[in-house]
């Protein structure tokens, strides 16, 4: 039993023992973890930024040798722009100095020529005496024919009141005004009114009124005669002074044809016309009222005020048709006040 009891000390020392060895080797592995982890993750971390700053050398190298072909390829073209301009501009200056020359060679040869301008000029002076020569000669002929037409103007106005005061003729027993005896020979219009004969006046035709042919219509004499168009009014005529219309205005509107709307030219008889009048009779038959009729309630009388008829009888007679609507006075847009209330401003302001 001694021996047993010995064997279960040295075991529970044993197991003491391999308790504490396995938690030492426990932490000591845990230890070396750590400090694998910690070596693992500094020398990624170096070969990370080591491959970063190869990567960034890599895109500056390739960022500067773009940048620079673009540069390069930017600065040819400028170059190739400002040689075309230049040279665009120096063969524009040998246009300008050719045409120029040109120009100047083609108006000294053609336009400006000064022998030819001055025997033009030479012609020209020619051609003009006689071109006012001519018209001279013209404006003296329209002259004297001005002349002759005066002339035979008055003469006709002559013979013409002569034979209109034939009456103061003189006779064998009283001399006439133009007659006179204290005179050694007579006036010319004198022997004028002897050769002259009186002036006899006729009836002029006068055109039948319309009112005439109005009268021979029943009579059938000739057949009736519509106005087609506006008779001409004469050339001398003026506008009467005042507020007046103008005289064609006002017979264009009188001799107006007459143009029916659609609703009249059509007939009593006409599909149309049937169905409005059995549509008027429908509506006629069966009225729709929207305002209620209320009989023993005022509500509706201080809603809207009533309205008598216009054929009504009142306590004096039956009203006139039109009192209302066509006889309507509105004295606040008078303004005949106004006008005299600004009249008396303007002349205090005046004065």
């Amino acid at each position: 039993m001694a021996a047993l009891a010995r064997l279960e000390e040295k075991l529970q020392k044993l197991r003491e023992e391999y308790f504490l060895t396995s938690r030492a080797i426990d932490e000591d592995r845990k230890t070396k973890y750590i400090a694998a982890l910690k070596i693992q993750r500094w020398f990624r971390a170096c070969r990370v930024r080591a491959y970063l700053r190869h990567l960034s050398k890599m895109a500056t190298l390739i960022q500067k040798w773009w940048r620079g072909y673009l540069r390069r390829k930017n600065f040819r073209e400028v170059v190739e722009r400002a040689y075309f301009i230049r040279k665009l501009k120096f063969y524009n200056e040998m246009a300008v100095r050719i045409q120029k020359m040109w120009r100047g060679y083609y108006v000294r040869k053609y336009i400006h020529n000064f022998y030819a301008l001055k025997k033009y000029l030479e012609a020209v002076s020619v051609n003009n005496e006689l071109v006012r020569s001519e018209l001279q000669e013209y404006a003296e002929m329209k002259e004297n024919e001005e002349k002759m037409k005066d002339l035979e103007k008055k003469e006709k106005e002559t013979k013409y009141q002569a034979r209109k005061m034939h009456y103061l003729l003189s006779t064998e027993q009283i001399p006439g005004i133009y007659n006179s005896p204290f005179r050694k020979s007579p006036d010319p219009m004198e022997l004028l009114l002897r050769k002259s004969k009186p002036l006899t006046h006729r009836k002029q035709k006068t055109e039948s009124s319309f009112a005439d042919e109005l009268y021979d219509w029943p009579t059938c004499k000739k057949p009736p005669a519509f106005v087609r168009a506006l008779p001409l009014l004469p050339a001398d005529r003026q506008k009467p002074q005042g507020p007046f219309r103008d005289p064609a205005e006002v017979l264009r509107q009188r001799y107006k044809p007459l143009e029916p709307t659609l609703r009249v030219r059509e007939s009593m008889n006409s599909p149309p016309a049937k169905a409005r009048e059995a549509t008027g009779r429908e509506e006629w038959r069966s009225p729709i009222h929207d305002n209620e009729f209320l009989p023993f309630s005022s509500y509706h009388k201080k809603a809207e005020k009533y309205e008598p008829s216009l054929c009504k009888s009142g306590k004096y007679g039956q009203e006139a048709y039109g009192t209302k609507h066509f006889r309507e006075v509105h004295p606040k847009k008078w303004i005949a006040e106004r006008l005299l209330e600004w009249s008396g401003m303007w002349n205090t302001s005046w004065i």
